[in-house]
Order: C-alpha cells, then sequence, then structure tokens
C-alpha cells in the first residue's frame, strides 16, 4: 500500500506538471495529454483498476458539457452570435456605448452560452468594427475578456468550472444565479469604471461606429429551429426539480432535439464539438481519484475542513487566486470537488465558482477565454502584451474579488 501510495502522488504531480508547463523540452505535450496520460498510468501501475478508473468519471458533468456544446455549436454554425454582436454592436453611437454593449452583451452572454464559445464568435466581429471605424481594438478586447469571465460566474452553464460546482454541489439552477448574479452584475460595471479610468483618451469624442457583413453567413431557416430549442433548455433549467429531470438529462435532451430537427447536418455539428476538453475531464477525474484512493487527499480534508465562514470564504479565494494561474481553474476545482463535498456548505461551493472564475482575469493566461481572444487577434496582427493586460486584470480581480467576498458574507450573516 505504500509503494501504491508514492506511486498515486508522483504520478499526480507528473501529471499538473504537464498541465502547469505545456511545453516541456522533447516531449509533445499538452494540458490534455498530460491529463490522459496520468489517467492511463493509474491503471497501468494498479493505483486503479479499469472499472475503477470508469466509475471515477463524473458523468452528470460530461454530460452537461456535451449537451451544452453541441447545442452552442448550432449556434455557432447558424451565425447566431455573429447576429446577436452585429444587432446590438453595430448600433452603438461612441466609444463608450460601444464598450458598454461589449461587456454587458459578452458578460450576459457568457453566463447562458459558455464564455469559450462566445469569445471565439464575438472576436472577430469587435476586431472587424474597431477597425472600420478606426479604433484602436486593445481596450475593447480586453474589456471583452473580463467580461466573459465575470458575467460567466452568475450561471451554472457559463463555464466548465461552474458545471463541475453545480453538478456536484446539487444547487438548482436558480439559486445559483439569484445567488451570483450581483457578484457579476457589479463586476461587470467596476469593468466599464476601469478601462474608462486607465483609457480615458480611447473613449473620449464620438466616432462614427460600423460594421461589415461581409463574410458573416446566417442561417436564418436553421435559427428558425435551433434558437427556441435553446431558449426552452435555458427555461427548463431553471425548474428541473419540478420536472423531475436533471440539468444533464434537459441538456442532452436540447441537444437530441436540435441534432434531429435542426437545419445543420448533426455530422458538422458533432465535428464541432470540443471532444478533447470532454477527454481532459474525464482522464482528470481519474487523476484525483487515484490519489484520493490512496488516503492522502482525505488526511489533507481532515486537517484543512473548510467551515462556511468568513476565513472559509477567505481561504477558498486565496487558493483560487493563486493556483488558478499556476494550473488553470478547472483542473484546480476538480482537485477541491473532495474538499468541498466534506465541507458540505452551499456558500462555500458558491465561493469556489465566484473565486475559480474571476481567478481568471488576473493574467493573461488564468483562463481559456483570454487565450481564445488573444490568438484571435493575432490572426489580425493585434498584439494583447502581457503587462498591459495586467494593468487592467489586476484592478478588476482585486475590486471583483472584494464583491465576491462581500456577497458571501452576507450570505452567511443572512
Amino acid at each position: 500500500m505504500f509503494a501504491i501510495k508514492n506511486i498515486a502522488l508522483v504520478i499526480f504531480i507528473i501529471t499538473y506538471i504537464g498541465i502547469i508547463f505545456t511545453r516541456l523540452p522533447k516531449i509533445n505535450i499538452d494540458r490534455p495529454s498530460a491529463a490522459f496520460f496520468g489517467a492511463v498510468a493509474m491503471i497501468v501501475f494498479g493505483v486503479l483498476n479499469f472499472d475503477e478508473a470508469v466509475h471515477a468519471i463524473d458523468y452528470n458533468t460530461i454530460a452537461l458539457l456535451l449537451g451544452m456544446m453541441i447545442i452552442i455549436s448550432t449556434l455557432q454554425l447558424d451565425g447566431f452570435f455573429s447576429l446577436i454582436a452585429q444587432k446590438t454592436i453595430a448600433y452603438s453611437g461612441n466609444q463608450f456605448r460601444l464598450l458598454v454593449l461589449i461587456v454587458f452583451i459578452t458578460g450576459i452572454a457568457s453566463a447562458f452560452m459558455v464564455n469559450d464559445a462566445v469569445v471565439l464568435l464575438f472576436t472577430p466581429v469587435i476586431i472587424t468594427i474597431c477597425i472600420n471605424s478606426k479604433l484602436n481594438p486593445v481596450p475593447y478586447l480586453i474589456a471583452e475578456i473580463l467580461a466573459s469571465n465575470t458575467g460567466s460566474v452568475m450561471s451554472m452553464t457559463g463555464n466548465p468550472q461552474n458545471m463541475l460546482v453545480g453538478i456536484n454541489s446539487g444547487i438548482s439552477y436558480g439559486s445559483f444565479i439569484l445567488k451570483l448574479l450581483p457578484v457579476s452584475i457589479l463586476g461587470l460595471l467596476s469593468i466599464i469604471w476601469v478601462m474608462r479610468l486607465l483609457y480615458p483618451s480611447v473613449f473620449k469624442g464620438k466616432k462614427n461606429i460600423t460594421f461589415s457583413q461581409e463574410n458573416i453567413n446566417y442561417k436564418y431557416s436553421s435559427m428558425r429551429i435551433s434558437v427556441p430549442i435553446f431558449i426552452l433548455v435555458t427555461f427548463l433549467f431553471f425548474f428541473s426539480n419540478m420536472i423531475g429531470l436533471s440539468i444533464p438529462i434537459i441538456a442532452l435532451a436540447g441537444a437530441s432535439l436540435i441534432l434531429i430537427f435542426g437545419k445543420i447536418k448533426p455530422s458538422e455539428v458533432i465535428r464541432k464539438v470540443d471532444w478533447v476538453l470532454l477527454l481532459f475531464f474525464a482522464s482528470l477525474f481519474i487523476v484525483v481519484e487515484g490519489l484520493q484512493k490512496t488516503g492522502m487527499l482525505n488526511d489533507l480534508i481532515s486537517k484543512n475542513n473548510f467551515s462556511a465562514n468568513m476565513n472559509g470564504v477567505l481561504a477558498i479565494h486565496g487558493i483560487s487566486l493563486f493556483f488558478s494561474q499556476i494550473v488553470s481553474n478547472v483542473p484546480l476545482t476538480i482537485v477541491m470537488l473532495p474538499f468541498m463535498k466534506s465541507a458540505g456548505s452551499e456558500i462555500l461551493w458558491l465561493a469556489l465558482a465566484s473565486s475559480s472564475t474571476l481567478a481568471g482575469n488576473l493574467t493573461i493566461i488564468g483562463a481559456m477565454a483570454n487565450l481564445i481572444v488573444i490568438e484571435s487577434a493575432e490572426k489580425h496582427k493585434i498584439h494583447i502584451r502581457f503587462w498591459e493586460f495586467f494593468k487592467v486584470g489586476v484592478i478588476v480581480t482585486i475590486i471583483s474579488f472584494a464583491i465576491s467576498i462581500g456577497m458571501m458574507i452576507l450570505l452567511i450573516i443572512y
């Protein structure tokens, strides 16, 4: 047992080193491949048998992710995201109003349509508007990144780590939104204030904001089916307990309807699903289960039992802020699941969802949405520098963390 314990620990450490350092000499590695290696190693070296590995995977989370990916992929192919951006952002009258629209449209859309997908589709539209209107796109893209993370806090379907928290905590969809909505809205307002404070010359005066619809293909006939299904799925999320269906099942049901009745070929939709992300999640569940089976996590849990008080809330926020910059928020959240289940506190679950997401705003590598925007901007020869992002991100993160901690303390009191 002693040997197995050490083997599990070594595999866990190697896996997370691969997740942290995605470029190691003479090794072809990235985060999904590191997690997959760790999962397979746990089985090969006898830490877990195959059946235990299969049972370690949280299929509720995988199902929710898969269902939402199919729905969002269909909406992407329909041009729905581009239509939203075009119909709203294009009508802004000046630079400051454009900033406000970008922040709130990105933030609210990210809450219900997964922030990674939102920025993937919104970024080219924002760049096009800025280039056509002769505006510096960097401040607007930074605002988009910050808003996508901040807005996604409010909903269980806003980002992968919130899905993990929502499924494992048992918090209802409506309660999740009700309690984290103030954090998101106040956070979005703070982004607007900080951007105007740090870029005063960018948002002064009035310029003619223009938008070109070239190269954007809207499939209205398909949207007439996909959009109502998406709205129905979101509506049913709020009443999942009343109708006796879990949130993952509702997402899968919506995905099946959109594949059958939608106008986009199912094969096209399925190709756009991020299967690598699903493999990453499944692999991480196995790696963490392998470590947990040895009893090491139980020892740590017994020594670090978080309480639903101010100290517990501060501890969760501190851990999230630090480790999200090192291993990213999804791997951190999966490791934290056993600790949260042991604590059994709804407030601490909400604190983890809020803090792990908001921590992504601190640095340019803090969240996947950040990297998606940066890579998309690079294709247009637009460079978002680390320090330029950091000077905005650190202020926004401090303010949003203060709002999040304050909200958690209010929940404890009342």
